[in-house]
């Protein structure tokens, strides 16, 4: 169990490193792929890089009910 613990904390430090120097769509998709991955580790829910892209999460999920076009500029309704 600490060995897939440990392994999944590795795997989110080099994801959020990566987001770091990508843009924030990028950042969006590793931050879901790094939720999804200690859902199903079942990493400790009080990590800050966890938390902190749940937080990333909730943002966009706000901004993007305030949005009338999409990424690429079509309506969407």
């Amino acid at each position: 169990m600490m060995g897939r613990v440990a392994s999944c904390a590795t795997a989110l430090a080099l994801l959020m490193a990566s987001a770091a120097h990508a843009g924030e769509r990028d950042q969006l998709n590793a931050c879901r792929a790094v939720v999804t991955q200690s859902q199903q580790a079942g990493t400790a829910q009080d990590d800050p890089a966890l938390q902190r892209c749940r937080q990333i999460i909730k943002e966009w999920t706000l901004r993007d009910s305030r949005r009338s076009v999409d990424e690429e500029g079509r309506p969407l309704r």
